[in-house]
Parts: C-alpha cells; sequence; structure tokens
C-alpha cells in the first residue's frame, strides 16, 4: 500500500536542478548579448518595455493553457510590486542603459558578482540559510574562476566608464535581493511569480517608455527587434519560471550561483556572436567555476544514521 505518490530518488531531483541551473545560465548569459544588439536602435525604457510585456504575454497564455489560475490576494501582488522593482524594473533598466556604452563582456562580469551579494544578505540580513564552509569554498572558487576566464585584459577597461559600471553593480545587488525575496512565494506554482511579477512591471515601465523614449518615433532594425524577441521569450519568460522554480529547491544563494556559469557561457556567445575572443585561462576558470557552482547548489548529505 502506498497512501502517498513515491517521490523521486534525491540525486535524480539533485540532478534535474543542477540541468535547469545550466538551462538558466545559459538563457541568461545569452541576454547581455540580446540586449547589447537590442539596444543600437531600441532604447533602455522602451526595449525593458516590451520585453516584459512579451515576456508577461506568453506566461500567461501558458497559465491559462495549463488551468493555472493567477493569485487575486491583495498582498501576494504587493509582493510582486517589489519582485517586479527587484528582478525587473531596476536591473533591467540600468544594465540596458549601461551596455550602450559598456561591452557585452563587462557588463557581465560586473553583473555576475550576485551571488557574493546574495551570500550577504542572507549571512548579515534575513539569516534564512545556513553559512557552511562549502558555500565559502563555493564563493571564492567561483570568483577564481571568472578572473580566471575573463583574464586581466578583459579589466583593463574598469573604471573608464564609472557611471555605467556602477549602474551594473547596482543591478547585481537588486538581483541577489530579488532572490532572497523570491522566498516568500513558496506556496504558489513557478510560473505566478513570474508572471505577476513581469505584469506589474510592465505597468511600472510602460508610462516611462511612453514619457521618455516616445517609441512611436522609434525605428529599429530587424536584427534589434530578433534580438528583442530572443530576450524575451527565452531570457526572461522560460528563465524566469526556472529561476522561481530553484529558488523552491536550490535556495537565493545556490539560485544565484548561475551567475558563475553565466561567464563562460556568456563568453562563448559572444564569440560566436560578437566575435570576441576567450581569455587563454579559460578552460582553468571553467573547471574553478564549475567547482564553485557545485559546492553552492549540491545538497548536503543527511549525516543522521539509524541504529
Amino acid at each position: 500500500m502506498h497512501p502517498h505518490p513515491p517521490q523521486p530518488p534525491h540525486d535524480a531531483r539533485a540532478g534535474a536542478d543542477l540541468l535547469l541551473l545550466l538551462l538558466l545560465s545559459t538563457l541568461w548569459g545569452a541576454s547581455y548579448t540580446f540586449i547589447r544588439i537590442a539596444v543600437a536602435t531600441i532604447p533602455p525604457f522602451t526595449l525593458m518595455a516590451a520585453r516584459t510585456l512579451i515576456a508577461g504575454t506568453v506566461l500567461l497564455v501558458w497559465m491559462r493553457c495549463r488551468g493555472v489560475a493567477m493569485p487575486r490576494e491583495a498582498a501576494v501582488w504587493r509582493r510582486f510590486f517589489i519582485q517586479a522593482l527587484l528582478n525587473s524594473v531596476v536591473p533591467f533598466t540600468l544594465i540596458a542603459w549601461a551596455e550602450r556604452s559598456v561591452d557585452a563582456g563587462l557588463a557581465t562580469i560586473l553583473n555576475s558578482t550576485s551571488p557574493v551579494f546574495a551570500f550577504a544578505g542572507t549571512w548579515l540580513v534575513t539569516r534564512h540559510e545556513a553559512v557552511s564552509p562549502r558555500k565559502l569554498f563555493g564563493v571564492a572558487a567561483g570568483l577564481a574562476g571568472i578572473a580566471c576566464v575573463v583574464g586581466g585584459s578583459a579589466l583593463s577597461g574598469l573604471g573608464r566608464q564609472l557611471m555605467p559600471q556602477l549602474a551594473i553593480v547596482a543591478a547585481t545587488v537588486c538581483y541577489a535581493g530579488a532572490a532572497i525575496y523570491g522566498r516568500n512565494f513558496k506556496g504558489l506554482p513557478a510560473v505566478a511569480p513570474a508572471a505577476g511579477s513581469l505584469v506589474t512591471a510592465v505597468a511600472l515601465l510602460t508610462p516611462l517608455s511612453l514619457a521618455i523614449d516616445h517609441p512611436w518615433t522609434l525605428h529599429p532594425c530587424a536584427r534589434s527587434c530578433l534580438a528583442l524577441l530572443a530576450l524575451s521569450v527565452c531570457s526572461t519568460a522560460l528563465a524566469f519560471v526556472i529561476y522561481f522554480r530553484l529558488v523552491k529547491t536550490l535556495g537565493s544563494v545556490g539560485t544565484t550561483a548561475q551567475a558563475y556559469l553565466r561567464v563562460p557561457i556568456g563568453v562563448a556567445i559572444s564569440v560566436v556572436f560578437l566575435g570576441e575572443s576567450l581569455a587563454s585561462s579559460a578552460w582553468l576558470g571553467l573547471a574553478c567555476t564549475v567547482a564553485g557552482v557545485a559546492a553552492m547548489t549540491m545538497p548536503a548529505r543527511a549525516r543522521r544514521r539509524t541504529v
């Protein structure tokens, strides 16, 4: 007799989480290239308003097809509002504005430090996750991997464009805060906070786009429009569903560890589509990065044994 449906094996669940983490890293690693291409002819507020509108619409249609209801409680929508600010409105706009002058590679590097801020937030503020030597090692290995993948030459432009670079760092802090705040949606299906925060972001960004960018006067090129579509459907709608799913299973710090994987993946995408080159130490950096992600995301083995 089995009164409850059998649960998937622990190792299988952990393996699925790591595969989803890799997919999320790829989708978000590609987003910097998509933004760099799209922002060439679409200004930041309009680009991000369109990004959230397309992605939010895709998720709402998907929810309707699957019969998933959107929450109606005012308290839940207030949390959606905060999540939209932390995970969409502020960081999306800051990065899009910064990438008009900052290279996609440097933007990826600066934005990859979100696990460090998430680690600091969980350690010093919320204290909702245990701080272990394994996670400390993961942070150190991830940063070492980034340094190896990037190489010293890629950081040569650091400080020359201080305000755009600080804008990307501020966006990184927002992402870390979003990962911590995302634990408030544990009782909802993963798609609900993704769609809810995007719908809220549309309501906030659209008036800014109309007032500042005057989108009816724009003439975006086909390449920018295609990049916007890929950014919206793949790097936002699909990525957000995966993101909220992983926040539930891996926790805040574990989920932001995908930032370490974004670096080698983002560099590889830029090599193919933007013609950039890899640092000679990229493979060593990749090994450090994978070790760091594994240390921060793999669940600890149970220490309790029955005798």
